[in-house]
């Protein structure tokens, strides 16, 4: 059979049959190196030695926290202390410590997350367009400053608004604790994620918190019933979300007026 008159076909089984079973092209063609691993970076004990101490400084500054704490018996004594504190690294950074507002007999506390400029500013929590937005939804559960007592998770504001740190929230937890013992109220409303987190212990996304009753236990066995909302700077952003807001509120409000019926 001539080459020529083969088909294509024809060809490839004649190779095939004659043990051919690789192909070559004109252009030479270098297969790609093998990969190489990064190499593992290596964490010097200046690195580990730095990040014990951190902890540890953190595990002295929470239990130096709690020991004031047991021995603080009035909120003016609490404010007194929480300014003298120099276990918190925002205490240096922040213009005002801002400590609770409102009436310290309040049956109902607002807990928010941290201060932000405006309270910075002046030492008063929520204060300026998230103060304002807060009097209005008081307003709505048939509340205001004067019926409610207002306070945050953390007393010192992060720089730049951060979120806070979980090192920075768990030594300034005794505080707020004793604040709420101190005021003893019936409920607790949280605003935002990080605080509802912090107050109830939990992960869970303010999504998912909103709209439910939670408890919280008092150190002197009482509980409070708790609702967690979305925080009034997050609303001023996200304006679609102010009625479920609204809803959480007008839920505190039935059952403030169910209970006292």
């Amino acid at each position: 059979m001539e080459a020529e008159n083969l088909t294509l076909d024809q060809i490839l089984e004649w190779y095939l049959c004659a043990g051919v079973d690789e192909t070559c092209g004109d252009t030479p063609f270098a297969p790609p190196p093998a990969a190489v691993n990064a190499p593992v970076p290596v964490i010097g004990p200046g690195v580990r030695q730095a990040t014990t101490n951190l902890a540890q400084a953190v595990s002295s500054a929470c239990q130096s926290a709690r020991e004031i704490c047991e021995k603080i018996t009035t909120l003016e004594e609490l404010k007194q202390a929480v300014e003298n504190f120099e276990g918190c690294a925002l205490k240096m950074t922040a213009a005002h410590t801002v400590f609770g507002d409102g009436n310290p007999q309040a049956r109902v506390v607002f807990i928010g997350e941290a201060p932000g400029a405006d309270e910075d500013r002046v030492g008063i929590p929520f204060v300026g367009r998230s103060g304002h937005l807060l009097d209005k939804m008081m307003s709505a559960a048939g509340l205001s400053r004067q019926d409610a007592y207002i306070c945050n998770i953390l007393p010192w504001r992060p720089p730049g608004n951060r979120t806070p740190l979980d090192s920075e929230v768990a030594v300034c937890l005794p505080f707020l604790k004793r604040q709420i013992d101190l005021v003893d109220p019936d409920y607790i409303f949280i605003l935002g994620a990080s605080a509802a987190n912090s107050v109830l212990d939990t992960a869970d996304t303010i999504s998912k918190m909103r709209g439910k009753w939670f408890e919280y236990q008092k150190s002197n066995g009482r509980k409070a019933a708790v609702l967690a909302s979305f925080h009034p700077a997050y609303l001023l952003r996200t304006p679609g979300q102010k009625a479920k807001s609204w809803s959480d509120l007008l839920r505190l409000r039935a059952r403030i007026n169910e209970e006292n019926s």
